[in-house]
């Protein structure tokens, strides 16, 4: 393993995936991390243990991006200080484009920012009623009776805001169903019983809400939808046109010819890219911190953007 100039002093790189920054021509190397989350939306580490995580990773600048929530960056922007890693303030905004669910990760956000305190509270108490359902429909399916469900739910999701993750790991723990992902194949998935659907803002309303608050406005994991390149591009030029400033070109590992086609659309509509595990919990290596790999160099990265090349400086 070789060395390199890590954070200002020579060392062993942690990392290999590391990226450069060069802010002010001095050779540092930096690793991004712009998509994270912990148990306060569906992630199962404390804010502590992420960013614990996270540098031991070798990961240098991490965006905390929980859904529909800012619970979790009081005590992140306090690890971050303790460890040396440079957090950036986040929000993963859940939206509807077209009748299709579509997140847009909003960075280096102002979390006082009214509207946007706002905003998350709304989100909140529609989250709430939403869970509620879930756990009527899967009473309904003969699962258990409707407050046991919810309960197991809520031990879950600890502090958090319930959602669909924690009704499966519920359903695991109640011993229904022997994994998550069957629990998503047979009750939580798209067309089955707790598929309850959610009111979501509009995308452009989502972009205008992260804008408000001074943040930048990324669309999250563009090829995770399962839309055809026409709508695709449909979506990006959308997107742009509502205020819309970069999409994640890389979330976790994926396939090379997939990132450079995406980072061609991403040059065509003239916005900058962003990278970010969408790290959940350990043990799933292709979504585990830092594995994001470097950018191509023909895209514009999203750190250059002044409302977060400012908190690099």
């Amino acid at each position: 393993m070789g060395h390199t100039l890590l954070n200002g002093k020579m060392g062993t790189r942690l990392n290999p995936f590391a990226v450069w920054f060069n802010p002010e021509g001095a050779n540092i190397t930096r690793l991004f991390d712009l998509h994270t989350h912990t148990l306060a939306s569906d992630g199962i580490l404390s804010a502590e243990a992420l960013l614990s995580r996270a540098s031991l990773k070798g990961v240098d600048v991490l965006a905390l991006t929980d859904h529909d929530t800012l619970e979790a960056i009081p005590a992140a922007r306090r690890a971050a200080a303790s460890l040396g890693v440079t957090l950036i303030a986040g929000i993963e905004v859940s939206s509807q484009w077209r009748g299709r669910g579509i997140h847009v990760v909003g960075l280096a956000v102002d979390t006082e920012a009214p509207s946007l305190r706002h905003a998350v509270a709304q989100m909140a108490e529609t989250r709430e009623l939403r869970a509620i359902a879930i756990a009527r429909a899967l009473a309904k399916a003969g699962l258990s009776d409707e407050q046991g469900i919810l309960a197991k739910a809520r031990e879950e999701a600890g502090a958090g805001s319930i959602g669909r993750p924690h009704f499966a790991r519920a359903l695991v723990a109640m011993g229904k169903v022997t994994s998550m992902n069957m629990a998503f194949k047979r009750y939580l998935g798209s067309g089955k019983p707790g598929d309850v659907k959610q009111h979501f803002p509009e995308l452009a309303e989502a972009v205008a809400l992260i804008v408000a608050a001074g943040g930048v406005a990324v669309l999250a994991h563009p090829l995770k939808y399962d839309l055809t390149r026409t709508k695709l591009c449909e979506l990006m030029a959308d997107f742009r046109a509502a205020g819309g400033e970069a999409v994640e070109l890389i979330s976790g590992y994926q396939d090379a010819k997939a990132t450079q086609d995406l980072a061609r659309l991403i040059n065509q509509f003239e916005l900058f890219a962003s990278q970010g595990s969408d790290f959940h919990m350990p043990d799933q290596p292709w979504q585990e911190l830092g594995c994001t790999g470097q950018l191509p160099d023909a895209v514009k990265p999203v750190w250059e953007l002044p409302a977060i090349a400012a908190l690099l400086s």
